[in-house]
């Protein structure tokens, strides 16, 4: 793509082309809401253009029909799982396990307004969803989800496992 201008928005072409040369030239590896939530289209050619994981936030907001759809328009590919979006915990895993029964990777995020409160590293853990959202460990906050995981990995020992490539899909060998 040619040189930007700030002040012309791009159309959904023109930004998707833009995504893909970051793919080509980057180790871009996960992208997420990179298209308003309600332009399915934009998001399913995408999704269906790129050999990268599709990261679906305001697209889902972690509900179970909004999800649904995702999956029948092949829109994403990764459900962003936030605790408090949907309403419940157990709302919640039902979003997240409903997200894996239909082969979508999941991504479980803090929210806004954080606390030093450390569930997510146990919910990521518990879910086996192999990717957490949590920020750079530049805050405690984050930092404390960051040394949960540790202690979780110094009780697993050596039943620990290191998803790696298998990021999206950790349970599968």
């Amino acid at each position: 793509m040619s040189c930007l201008n700030p002040n012309t928005p791009l159309n959904y072409n023109q930004l998707a082309d833009l995504y893909k040369g970051f793919v080509k030239n980057y180790p871009v590896v996960s992208i997420e809401d990179r298209f308003d939530p309600d332009d399915w289209t934009a998001w399913s050619n995408f999704t269906g253009s790129v050999d990268i994981q599709v990261v679906g936030d305001d697209l889902t907001v972690t509900n179970p029909k909004q999800i649904a759809k995702a999956v029948d328009d092949k829109a994403c590919n990764c459900l962003l799982l936030k605790v408090n979006q949907i309403g419940s915990v157990t709302e919640s895993l039902q979003a997240g396990k409903l997200a894996q029964l239909y082969g979508l990777g999941v991504m479980v995020s803090h929210r806004s307004g954080e606390t030093e409160d450390t569930f997510i590293a146990d919910l990521v853990v518990g879910l086996c969803t192999g990717q957490i959202k949590t920020g750079a460990p530049c805050r405690s906050e984050r930092l404390a989800r960051y040394n949960q995981l540790l202690r979780i990995e110094e009780v697993l020992g050596s039943k620990a496992v290191f998803s790696g490539k298998n990021f999206r899909k950790p349970c599968i060998k």
